[in-house]
């Protein structure tokens, strides 16, 4: 802004020393003194309100909200964001986009994820969610507002993230309108073309664990277990480590190689194993080593 003071208004050379001067010079630069005071005040009242600060002015609380003003064409050298821990650690925990765009969470149960106060449809934003699990019994369920991106997402199905193993999980989500529409992206494990997480021995009368890549097992008598429907493009591992006696075999829920309903896989020999994908809602064997499909 231009400033309306205007030091020219007043006689730096009035009164003049060693005579009479007129009073009305004096009226005159009293009276422009005091208006250059007045745009003084208010031109420092505005920037005070205004403009962005360091640390709060005397007397004041900073308050560098910049209500949404754009801010353009500038270079930034070691910025951080706020780290907002999540207090709620089981059932619904609600991400609220205006206490931070990085949150954390150490899940005590499953919870269920919501977002408020996202901004208003037009501008993009995101909150990255740190998210550290103790126990893979732990799922996260996602709004239905979270669609975009689950089809590469690890353990998703149905709208719930299952973790394979304990550790810190780090997801980004996004959305262009206001909420309606999110997109999530896995920051850990999206960047691999094929995440094979860790394995189970798998125990005779045993579901196969969904959330592990393989499955291994040894048998000293005949044995039976089960496997699930997957979800969309998941891998499944099975290996027989030792059949010392009996076989083992394996119910598989909408196997792909029976024109509806389960199916059987029997491992009868040592290193016999199988590679399954799930498909258009079926598990498809896509290789084999020695099993039989039934």
């Amino acid at each position: 802004m231009t400033s309306q003071i205007n030091p020219n208004d007043i006689d730096g050379a009035y009164p003049v020393a060693g005579q009479d001067n007129n009073s009305q010079g004096f009226r005159d630069n009293f009276t422009n003194t005091k208006t250059n005071f007045i745009y003084a005040a208010s031109e420092i009242t505005d920037l005070q309100n205004n403009v962005l600060l360091k640390s709060a002015l005397t007397g004041t609380t900073l308050d560098n909200d910049m209500g949404g003003s754009l801010l353009y064409n500038y270079q930034s050298n070691q910025s951080t964001q706020t780290l907002v821990t999540q207090t709620t650690t089981t059932g619904t925990v609600t991400l609220n986009w205006q206490s931070g765009s990085y949150q954390s969470l150490t899940p005590t149960g499953s919870v269920t994820l919501a977002f408020s106060n996202w901004p208003a449809t037009g501008v993009a934003a995101s909150i990255t969610l740190q998210i550290t699990v103790t126990n893979t019994a732990y799922t996260m369920t996602l709004p239905a507002a979270v669609s975009v991106g689950t089809a590469n997402l690890q353990g998703y199905a149905a709208g719930i993230v299952t973790f394979s193993t304990t550790g810190t999980y780090t997801f980004n989500f996004s959305t262009v309108n206001g909420g309606t529409t999110i997109t999530v992206i896995d920051l850990n494990r999206n960047q691999d073309p094929i995440y094979l997480s860790s394995s189970e021995d798998l125990a005779a009368s045993g579901a196969a664990n969904l959330s592990l890549t393989t499955s291994y097992f040894t048998t000293a008598a005949a044995e039976t277990a089960t496997l699930a429907a997957g979800y969309k493009g998941q891998i499944k591992v099975f290996s027989a480590v030792s059949i010392a006696a009996g076989n083992m075999v394996i119910t598989v829920t909408n196997a792909g190689w029976k024109s509806s309903g389960t199916g059987t896989i029997t491992f009868g020999t040592i290193g016999a194993g199988c590679t399954l994908q799930y498909t258009n809602s079926k598990w498809f064997c896509i290789g084999n080593n020695g099993c039989t499909f039934g």
